[in-house]
């Protein structure tokens, strides 16, 4: 068992629970972290028997064009594709963060995280 992880994916995109957020878009960033068993992939050397970092690019990418309102339910929606293109993966991980959210006051970034 191991984990697979992609760190700080970046996106433009049009998320917000505000009309106004979904108007103007906002810079997001995304954290994957799979844990699966790899060992076939790392004995033979195929990357048929593994989670393909490509692909899990793709289905971040694919969930960051659909507008959500809350960033749970980007998470969500990446979890859920992940598990159906690979089944086999004992646990999802997504972190999403949202930069410069509308607190009323100085904020980095907003993060949730979630476990699926």
């Amino acid at each position: 068992m191991g984990t697979i992880t992609l760190e700080g994916l970046e996106f433009f995109a049009y998320h917000g629970y505000y009309a106004e957020e979904q108007k103007i878009g906002n810079r997001y960033s995304l954290d994957i972290v799979i844990t699966t068993d790899f060992v076939a992939a790392a004995h033979h050397d195929r990357l048929s028997e593994t989670v393909n970092y490509e692909e899990l690019y793709r289905i971040a990418a694919e969930v960051m064009q659909e507008r959500s309102r809350l960033l749970e339910h980007i998470a969500f929606r990446v979890i859920e594709k992940v598990r159906q293109k690979y089944p086999r993966v004992e646990r999802v991980t997504v972190s999403v963060s949202k930069f410069n959210p509308p607190v009323g006051g100085v904020c980095t970034r907003a993060k949730i995280t979630l476990e699926g």
